[in-house]
């Protein structure tokens, strides 16, 4: 796996643990990202 695939499956894995929690500041504050950075990951994801 390459560094570019780990980094992109961390950014899945806290939209995924946000779908699991139904709460994104705790995911984030789990996975160690800013709230900020969540919501532009999923942007990204639901483009």
């Amino acid at each position: 796996m390459t560094t570019q695939q780990k980094i992109i499956k961390n950014k899945l894995v806290v939209l995924e643990l946000a779908q699991h929690l139904g709460n994104v500041s705790k995911a984030c504050k789990v996975m160690g990202y800013s709230r900020d950075r969540f919501y532009r990951f999923k942007e990204l994801y639901d483009q």
